[in-house]
């Protein structure tokens, strides 16, 4: 019976330690990836730019270049939300002709009679930071407007209309915006806007007005403002995520509200406000996030970004990681999606 019971035993250390060694070996996986299906309605282009921005302007349109990713969750959602399913879809359909550009294909670009390249190539030249990036071309073939990620339907009709009514003659996009704020600020007296968002506070927020005492170490600069739509899910979903959190932490969080007049020192101590300090970073998005450490911008978030890539852009900044990944911040993820996959962590893209 004692050896029975003996084997019992190394029969059962045998088997706990396969267990033990097989979960300790299992990698994890990426999950959440979407595919887009592009409306049959984009243009079939043979991807000479010059030419379709030529024929595009014998129709009163204007060029978009849509600039994807296989497997990206924010191209399915902004595809999905923009140009399928908003009640501007007939309006882009009429005044814009959409090319579809992959950032790692290989079909050759010819953007203009100087510069044929790949379209990763071209990705790279534009600077792609995240993916959609959309760009807007004039009758004149020069990108008047780019928008870096992820927009509601409210907010890509910002760009739409400010491309269609050509007011990038006259303005920049934020001043744009601005306007058509005060319109909606209008109507929201009269009753006839949804969007009226009340400032929300955080433990994290620090009260600051001068940055420039605080720009040597990471400092995270929050802009919102009374019209921003996707702030309150900022407030219900990263700003309470324990991971972004601990991350967080390693920040000077400041929130500024990017209307504004009040006086405040930016960075580099010159005295401005909140309101012009947007427009001369050039922030359209909000809630838009700029990451500064040693008195200078290293990376911001001005599109719409799931908890893993928010979380991860803050550990690159937070953390110094910038200083061995400079180039980009996606050479550092590479090399962090690996390592988190190693250890067995499941990567959700899509939450």
């Amino acid at each position: 019976m004692k050896n029975i019971s003996k084997r019992n035993i190394v029969v059962r250390l045998i088997l706990l330690l396969t267990v033990v060694s097989t979960t300790s070996f299992a990698e994890g996986k990426i999950v959440g990836g979407k595919q887009s299906i592009h409306p049959d309605w984009f243009k079939e282009s043979f991807l000479d730019i010059a030419e379709d921005v030529e024929e595009a302007a014998e129709g009163d349109r204007h060029i978009i270049l849509f600039m994807h990713l296989s497997d990206c969750p924010y191209c399915h959602k902004m595809v999905e939300d923009n140009f399928k399913n908003s009640e501007m879809s007939s309006f882009i359909q009429n005044n814009f002709d959409v090319i579809a550009i992959n950032i790692k294909g290989d079909r050759e670009v010819a953007f203009n009679e100087k510069l044929t390249v790949t379209e990763k190539r071209l990705a790279k030249m534009v600077k792609v930071r995240y993916t959609p990036t959309i760009l807007f071309l004039s009758k004149n073939n020069e990108i008047v407007l780019r928008i870096n990620g992820y927009r509601s339907a409210r907010s890509f009709a910002h760009a739409l209309n400010f491309v269609k009514q050509q007011q990038y003659k006259k303005m920049v996009f934020a001043d744009f915006i601005e306007a058509e704020q005060v319109r909606q600020q209008s109507e929201s007296e009269s009753g006839n806007n949804d969007y009226n968002y009340k400032l929300r506070d955080h433990i994290l927020f620090e009260n600051r007005s001068n940055l420039q005492q605080v720009a040597q170490q990471p400092l995270a600069l929050l802009f919102e403002d009374s019209n921003c739509d996707a702030c309150n899910k900022l407030h219900d979903g990263h700003l309470k995520n324990p991971k972004i959190i601990s991350e967080l932490k390693n920040f000077k969080l400041v929130r500024l509200d990017a209307a504004s007049t009040k006086a405040i020192i930016d960075i580099d101590g010159n005295q401005t406000t909140a309101q012009a300090y947007a427009k001369k970073l050039g922030l359209s998005y909000r809630p838009g996030i700029v990451l500064i450490d040693e008195g200078r911008e290293i990376a911001r978030i001005d599109g719409l970004l799931y908890s893993y890539h928010f979380r991860e852009i803050l550990r690159y900044v937070g953390e110094r990681f910038y200083k061995s990944y400079p180039e980009n911040f996606y050479d550092y993820l590479s090399v962090r999606t690996k390592e988190l996959l190693k250890a067995g962590e499941t990567i959700d893209l899509s939450k």
